[in-house]
C-alpha cells in the first residue's frame, strides 16, 4: 500500500521541529517525577506546538500561514524559557541547554525565512 503524505510533511522546518519534539521527550524523561505535570508537560506542549502550527498553517493562504508561523515563533521562545528553567533547576546540563538553544535558533531562522518567502 502506498504511503499517504501531506505537502507540509516535506517542509524542512517541519521535519526539524519534529526532531526537536523527539529531543524534548528524551530530555524531559530525565526530569524529576514531581515535574511531570509542571515543566515536563509545559516543555513538551511548547515543542509540539511548533510542529503543530507549521502543519496547521501550511496549505492555507499565505497570510494565514504567516499567522501560524508567528505562533510557532512564540512556542520557540517558550521552549527557550523551559530550557533555561531546566538548566537553572539542574534538570539538564549547560551543554544540553546550549544544544537545545542551537536547534531552536535554527528552527527560528528557518521559520523566519519561510515567512519572508510568503511575503
Amino acid at each position: 500500500m502506498e504511503e499517504v503524505k501531506f505537502s507540509f510533511e516535506e517542509l524542512r522546518v517541519y521535519q526539524k521541529s519534529l526532531d526537536f519534539v523527539d529531543e524534548v521527550y528524551k530530555i524531559t524523561k530525565e526530569f524529576p517525577n514531581d515535574e511531570r505535570f509542571g515543566l515536563t508537560t509545559q516543555y513538551r506542549r511548547a515543542a509540539q506546538s511548533i510542529a503543530l502550527n507549521i502543519a496547521e498553517g501550511a496549505g492555507d493562504t499565505d497570510a494565514q500561514f504567516n499567522r501560524f508561523l508567528n505562533v510557532a515563533q512564540g512556542s520557540i521562545k517558550e521552549c527557550v524559557v523551559c530550557s533555561t528553567i531546566a538548566t537553572r533547576q539542574k534538570f539538564i546540563t549547560t551543554e544540553t541547554n546550549n544544544e537545545t538553544r542551537l536547534t531552536l535558533s535554527q528552527i527560528a531562522k528557518m521559520t523566519t525565512n519561510l515567512q519572508k518567502y510568503l511575503k
